[in-house]
């Protein structure tokens, strides 16, 4: 399963694949937002952008789902790292940097601190699950109603 690196909290959260960047952050107690983001955020809808991060380190390019059009648009002016939570959807392993526009104290050192640990490379095997339909050779099915 991948791991989100929060850089700025000094923790990982490990996640599902496909996940919201910022469901997992605010279901794990991470603050995504400044004060304006906490007084007046859109919930999640990508209109206020308020929940933007930066991804650095980023081990692969497709560690979080493509830009969406709202992305575009509503960050054309900021770095290209810079993702708003709320759109983006995890597929790997990587490392956060939430609130960057506030910056880091000993940013630069916490950050390389952060890439020289090693992350899971990313979503593992699922585990296989048998459909309920499937006759055990020991337990007969009992799916069509009859008794055994």
């Amino acid at each position: 399963m991948p791991v989100i690196r929060f850089v700025r909290e000094g923790r990982d959260v490990e996640c599902f694949p496909g996940e919201n960047l910022r469901e997992v952050a605010l279901r794990e107690g991470i603050e995504l937002y400044g004060l304006k983001g906490r007084l007046g955020n859109c919930g999640g809808c990508g209109q206020c952008i308020t929940c933007f991060v930066d991804v650095v380190g980023e081990s692969s390019p497709d560690s979080l789902s493509s830009r969406t059009g709202v992305e575009d648009q509503k960050l054309r002016r900021r770095p290209q790292s810079w993702r708003l939570a709320c759109q983006a959807l995890v597929q790997h392993s990587l490392l956060v940097l939430t609130k960057p526009q506030t910056g880091l104290a000993d940013g630069d050192q916490k950050i390389a601190q952060a890439k020289a640990q090693v992350l899971p490379a990313g979503p593992t095997a699922w585990p296989v699950v048998e459909s309920p339909e499937e006759v055990d050779d020991d337990n007969e099915s009992t799916t069509s109603g009859e008794e055994p």
